[in-house]
């Protein structure tokens, strides 16, 4: 589609304005690095939005996104006009210092994004920019929606008391198998001067909103004996 006639002329500036040769960008060219530098770190700090799922959302991280990966492309097309583009490049990032304490490995992941893609556009890869950066967008979503890599979420401590000849594993597998999605036994201990067996597990429920039936079905087969159920990262305990 961009081959078609209707695109010729945003095809012949783009080859004109990358030429290698050119090593002083007019005023035509400035502005739109700048725009295409802004516009795709815009799709990055909209992505950055859409997939953030911590407690502490920064608009001010968000807005430094936009302005430091349009300033890496104005450092690098002004040291593109030096012999010694090398050493100016490595001068411009090493002055850069991001002050800011990052809460995430995520939001690091984000940074060189943006600065990835402001070198890309000062370095006048403007198809390769244009290109990648939503490509790499598209991928960052979708593991992002699919959940990918996530680890096994606990979501409650299930405490339980049975008598020693309570034979625990045969009796609970049939509740555990329909309220539990995952559960795995930590420790078994003696309790009541060796009357009683405590039983400590992991657990996560397939519904939290379920949890008053599982107890129940838990008293009824230990006997009324003392249960206790605390909820990961909470005080809050049943029993």
């Amino acid at each position: 589609m961009i081959d078609s006639p209707a695109f010729a002329p945003l095809h012949d500036f783009i080859a004109a304005i990358s030429d290698q040769e050119a090593h002083h960008p007019g005023p035509a060219e400035v502005v739109f690095a700048l725009l295409l530098s802004f516009a795709l770190n815009c799709l990055i700090a909209t992505l950055y939005k859409r997939t953030y799922r911590g407690a502490s959302y920064s608009q001010d991280y968000v807005h430094t996104l936009l302005i430091l990966g349009t300033v890496v492309t104005v450092v690098i097309m002004v040291v593109s006009g030096n012999s010694a583009t090398a050493f100016g490049m490595f001068a411009a990032f090493s002055i850069i210092r991001f002050r800011r304490s990052v809460s995430q490995s995520r939001d690091i992941g984000f940074i060189f994004f943006a600065m990835a893609t402001g070198l890309a556009v000062g370095a006048r890869a403007y198809v390769m920019a244009a290109v990648l950066t939503p490509v790499v967008c598209l991928l960052i979503l979708a593991i992002s929606r699919l959940d990918a890599f996530a680890p096994r979420r606990l979501s409650h401590h299930l405490r339980i008391r049975v008598p020693n000849e309570f034979d625990y594993d045969r009796e609970f597998m049939p509740v555990f198998a329909e309220f539990l999605s995952f559960h795995t036994l930590g420790t078994v201990e003696t309790v009541q001067a060796g009357m009683m067996t405590e039983l400590r597990y992991d657990i996560t429920l397939l519904d939290p909103a379920r949890v008053g039936a599982f107890l129940s079905r838990l008293q009824h087969l230990n006997g009324n004996n003392r249960i206790l159920v605390t909820s990961v990262g909470d005080s809050t305990m049943r029993e």
